[in-house]
């Protein structure tokens, strides 16, 4: 990949900056050309190819949430999609359909991972719905089986409400040294995770953050992300890292 400013060729995990405009990420040689880059993006976004970042969110599919946490389900697909990123969700009722529904009223990117291997059985098997999302992806690997899918497609992972299924969504992101945000108080297991996390007692690169709003969660999540966890996105990642060593925000 090349820089925007200078054109210099730079890697992903070696480059001296990043920056996200447009919820697309553009790497730089330094600090100076993000500089340059962040004040007037207009006058180079063209000169590359950007990928969009995308975030995960994974949680209960119970459709009896309540009201408030469903509200604010939908507050957090609407701001992953005002910031152009790409939501990626388990594509099944409940909370992340509430979150993919908050995506398409602001015109945002969402798809869906299936469990199934077809149109037909994602509907009549898994009971899953088709009218939030833009892309599904059919895995055919049953409930447990797309959770990995879901992880590894995901820059980052947010944690909305949820039950087991959910919690092993949890332990592949963090056992992968992926960017966790909980929201808190939107039930299920996000009231359980920093004591589990305490519990585990296992340095994997993962970086939690914890919010109760949804905006905030989204922005310290960038923030996060364009600071320094962009260098090492999951744990296949190898050798040094910049990083204070602490896995909680």
């Amino acid at each position: 990949m090349h820089d925007p400013v200078c054109m210099m060729d730079v890697g992903l995990r070696d480059a001296g900056a990043m920056a996200v405009h447009d919820g697309r990420a553009y790497y730089f040689c330094s600090s100076g050309c993000r500089e340059k880059f962040v004040t007037e993006p207009e006058k180079y976004r063209a000169n590359v190819q950007a990928e969009r970042l995308t975030v995960g969110v994974m949680g209960s599919a119970d459709t009896d949430a309540d009201d408030a946490i469903r509200q604010r389900a939908r507050i957090l697909g609407e701001t992953i999609a005002d910031q152009g990123l790409v939501l990626i969700t388990g594509a099944c009722p409940g909370l992340p359909r509430e979150c993919a529904l908050g995506a398409r009223q602001y015109n945002g990117l969402s798809v869906g991972i299936s469990p199934a291997l077809s149109l037909d059985e994602h509907i009549h098997k898994y009971h899953s719905p088709t009218d939030a999302f833009d892309v599904l992806i059919y895995t055919g690997s049953g409930l447990m089986g797309r959770e990995v899918t879901n992880i590894r497609s995901s820059d980052m992972v947010i944690i909305l409400g949820g039950r087991s299924g959910t919690l092993g969504e949890f332990a592949i992101a963090y056992d992968e040294g992926k960017l966790i945000g909980v929201l808190e108080g939107s039930g299920g297991i996000t009231s359980e995770l920093k004591n589990l996390v305490r519990n585990i007692d296992k340095d994997t690169g993962a970086l939690l953050v914890y919010e109760s709003d949804p905006v905030t969660l989204v922005g310290h999540l960038l923030e996060v992300y364009t600071e320094k966890h962009f260098r090492r996105p999951s744990c296949f990642c190898t050798g040094p890292l910049s990083d204070d060593g602490q896995n909680e925000q």
